[in-house]
């Protein structure tokens, strides 16, 4: 069956080609089988061949090129099509490498149509094995071109005649090679799945190079699918092998990903003693130290001295880095190795140091045409709209806004050529920049929305974006989408703004929380219908705090009315630094020191929508909140006199993204209650939760799992086999912007998001089975984490409950109890709301003597549907 790739997803990375043959260990292939010829040396093609290959192995693409040539010669004139056809394959690994793709092809095609002559009644081996092999390196080269699924049907067929003779190694390599490019195309998904065969396949095996290529591949690939600790275990494995083996650029390669591993867990100190590591191992190989293994590592050093502002050291890295760029070959790889420096000069010219004003521009402006000279007669176009986008950008820092522009354009019009969605996205953005800094806002507003509608479309694929030149979501993704807003939401020259921007700036913003949450995951997570409010509740508002650079905008939407909107001006810094600060007060239960930020906040985000709230008789608030406001405890803003829950229901959503509503008084409540009170790991015991979980019992018709009896395995059964409406689980857990750092604790193991996903899910998500409420009791957001609210919302959508009710941070046992008892009283009412049983809950705690202070109960917050 052809394989269904999606067209708008296809993500070409420029670097994926050097990746396949270099990163991987894929070498020119000379088949095993070839007899000795003992022909003089100057007739003998195997000579010339094997001679291609060692230049290839050393990098030395042009003296390769060379000698296969005349190996290819001499196999004409001898008329061995086997050979010859193996050489031109090898002919094309080598002019791809020089970004001559167009000479690739022409040796790519003569090899298949030599090999035709002989495909009538040639089924040896021999002959198998080369057609396996030009097919392989077909392969690679439409995926250069952007033909993914020819590549992919390739690379079946590949695998098919690998099969068919019996080659193990080659039905390795060629799935090695698919999943590498699924990887490179963002469908991190497929590769993780391809991937997992192959280690499986491998474990059986003895260690050999392939094997370690292969480990080091999969734990690449589980990094980008966030599970940083699997990914590091076999990154590790990858690295003995290499030890064991003695291959120095492998141990070379291992660490290099370790310490990309660990940058991407936010350990800058480890990610620096792995980078350090890998550098001092490649000094110990002359092939190592003269290719470009070093440059790749100390530009991943700089990107990490950057981001920790270590500015010391990357300042006396930067002259390391631009002797490695002096005698760079013309390699594909080599090229992006430019471009990525030249960024990170851009980004240092942008913090505006002291020393920084010693990097003239046009020291950035040479890097880039010296860049854009190599490429200029080869096809490689990725590149240079890269140079061109960065040319635009250099001019549009020294505000040259009419060569800014012009470049720009030009970039754009390349990406457009090879339906490069995106590399076109920033150029837009780019252009969106320059429009603006010109005051012409409709072209701005006209191309920031191209860039956001190709983001939009890119939704499955975020974390593919720009994987050449390493940007991050919140520095490439999150910033058009508020740049957009912020235009929008500028008033026009009567003050007022137009309803028309309101309602894109919504709706710009509800994109922006499910890109965040489809970046966290790695993939896209939501499969659901928006709602509109009016549909839902009329006596519900929702509230769309949006922060930018220099304000905090708020829209308001309620039911069968225009959308209301205000502004306060103020500073991002200023706004998060109060929320950090009524989030370390509001935990110190003997002090009231958060009144004062948490009235400020209540200022800001509450106070100016009170006439519209009480003018419609809201009793219910859904907030979709923004950055660190996801963070912010809502039950406890202040308005000098009452908390907000004394006030309204409150709700949170990353946007109305919901299951079809019902109110809890259409279904049977019947409830899985699970815990633990002993201790584990780390983790204190939590005394109370089996009084937590017999008063729940007491209330609603209940499984109790308790301590022992509540593994993964038992959770999963009771899943399965029983329809629960109520899953509550009363242990430790955490949610953290890490993927891997967002868990529950059961008593054999700690659950992460995937795996509560795949035990969730095994009831399928109708109207009927949909899990109504998950409780998440006791967990508590990572602390020091400014976005780890990120992995409650990602936890309660992967859940796939309509609602989830969960802790900022860990709370009582003991009060958690009681709030507990009185939820689930008020559930099993008629007529009563989960927004405000949970309300009910958390006064009934307020107006207890013991539990007045909001740190009891105020951590509590319901996501989702509120009916």
């Amino acid at each position: 069956m052809k394989p269904k790739i999606k067209p708008h997803f296809v993500l070409i990375i420029a670097l994926a080609l050097f990746g396949f043959i270099i990163a991987i260990g894929i070498n020119p292939i000379v088949a095993n089988t070839v007899p000795i010829n003992h022909t003089p040396l100057d007739k003998n093609p195997l000579y010339f061949e094997q001679q291609g290959k060692q230049l290839y192995t050393i990098k030395d693409f042009t003296g390769a090129i060379e000698r296969w040539q005349q190996a290819a010669k001499i196999y004409a004139e001898q008329q061995d099509v086997i050979g010859h056809a193996r050489v031109l394959t090898n002919l094309a690994l080598a002019y791809q490498q020089i970004g001559s793709f167009e000479q690739a092809r022409e040796q790519i095609d003569r090899s298949l149509s030599l090999l035709r002559t002989q495909a009538a009644g040639s089924e040896n081996s021999a002959y198998l094995q080369v057609l396996a092999q030009t097919l392989n390196t077909q392969g690679i080269l439409q995926l250069a071109r952007g033909e993914v699924e020819e590549a992919s049907i390739t690379w079946q067929n590949a695998t098919e005649i690998y099969q068919q003779v019996g080659d193990r190694t080659g039905v390795i390599r060629s799935s090695i090679n698919l999943a590498s490019a699924l990887k490179n195309l963002g469908m991190h998904r497929r590769a993780y799945k391809l991937l997992t065969q192959v280690e499986q396949d491998l474990q059986q095996q003895p260690d050999s190079l392939l094997k370690a290529a292969a480990l080091r591949n999969y734990g690449d690939i589980l990094r980008l699918m966030g599970e940083l600790k699997q990914a590091r275990q076999t990154l590790n494995q990858s690295l003995v092998i290499a030890r064991k083996l003695g291959s120095l650029e492998d141990r070379v390669k291992a660490l290099f990903a370790l310490g990309n591993n660990w940058h991407a867990n936010k350990n800058a100190r480890q990610a620096l003693k792995y980078y350090q590591q890998a550098l001092i191992v490649c000094r110990q190989e002359p092939t190592c130290r003269a290719g470009n293994l070093p440059l790749q590592v100390n530009l991943a050093l700089l990107k990490l001295f950057l981001g920790t502002e270590n500015w010391q050291q990357a300042k006396e890295l930067l002259p390391k880095i631009e002797s490695s760029l002096t005698n760079l070959s013309l390699d594909r790889t080599n090229i992006y190795q430019q471009i990525n420096f030249a960024h990170s000069l851009l980004e240092l010219k942008q913090k505006q140091l002291e020393w920084t004003k010693n990097i003239p521009w046009q020291k950035i402006e040479f890097i880039l045409a010296d860049a854009a000279q190599k490429v200029e007669n080869t096809s490689n176009i990725r590149a240079k709209t890269y140079i061109l986008g960065l040319q635009g950008q250099v001019y549009e820092r020294q505000q040259q806004w009419s060569k800014a522009e012009k470049l720009t354009q030009q970039a754009l019009l390349l990406a457009q050529t090879i339906n490069a969605p995106e590399i076109r996205y920033l150029w837009q953005w780019q252009l969106g920049r320059i429009f603006q800094a010109e005051g012409n806002y409709a072209k701005a507003i006209a191309v920031y929305t191209e860039a956001v509608n190709i983001l939009q479309s890119l939704s499955q694929d975020l974390t593919a974006i720009n994987v050449d030149i390493q940007y991050s979501f919140r520095e490439s993704v999150e910033p058009v989408y508020r740049e957009l807003v912020s235009l929008l939401l500028n008033s026009d020259s009567s003050g007022k703004i137009s309803q028309e921007n309101l309602i894109q700036a919504r709706d710009i913003i509800e994109s922006l929380q499910l890109a965040e949450l489809n970046n966290f995951f790695k993939e896209a997570c939501l499969d659901t219908k928006s709602v509109q409010i009016d549909n839902i509740d009329r006596q519900a508002a929702v509230i769309y705090p949006i922060i930018l650079r220099d304000r905090l905008e708020i829209i308001v939407s309620i039911s069968q009315k225009p959308l209301r909107h205000y502004s306060t001006a103020i500073d991002r810094e200023k706004l998060e630094a109060t929320i950090e600060q009524l989030n370390q007060t509001i935990v110190i239960r003997s002090r009231r020191q958060f009144y004062a930020s948490a009235g400020q906040i209540y200022d800001w985000l509450i106070r100016p929508v009170l006439k519209d709230l009480r003018e419609n008789n809201i009793t219910t608030i859904i907030f979709v909140p923004d950055g660190s406001l996801r963070n912010v405890p809502l039950a406890a803003l202040y308005d000098g006199k009452h908390y907000l829950i004394e006030q309204y229901r409150l709700a949170l959503t990353p946007g109305l993204q919901l299951l079809a509503p019902r109110s809890l008084e259409q279904i049977e409540l019947k409830t899985l209650a699970v815990g633990l009170t002993k201790q584990r790991e780390q983790f204190p015991p939590l005394a109370y939760v089996e009084r937590e979980l017999a008063k729940i019992k007491a209330e609603t018709p209940s499984t109790v799992l308790l301590n022992e009896d509540f593994t993964l395995e038992a959770l999963e059964k009771q899943i399965e086999l029983s329809r629960f409406p109520i899953v509550h689980i009363a242990t430790h857990g955490q949610f953290s912007s890490s993927l891997d750092q967002t868990f529950l604790l059961a008593w054999d193991s700690r659950i992460n998001i995937n795996e509560l996903d795949s035990i969730l899910q095994t009831r399928n998500l109708t109207q009927a089975e949909a899990i109504e409420l998950l409780v998440l009791s006791a967990c508590e957001t990572a602390a020091g984490d400014e976005r780890a609210a990120l992995g409650l919302a990602g936890m309660a959508v992967r859940a796939g409950a309509r609602s989830t009710l969960a802790t900022l941070w860990a709370v009582n046992d003991r009060s958690t109890a009681q709030l507990m008892s009185k939820f689930y009283q008020e559930l099993t009412k008629k007529d009563i709301s989960k927004a405000e049983a949970i309300r009910q809950a958390q006064l009934k705690l307020l107006h207890t003597a013991e539990y007045q202070h909001p740190f009891y109960w105020a951590a509590y917050v319901l996501l989702g549907n509120w009916l």
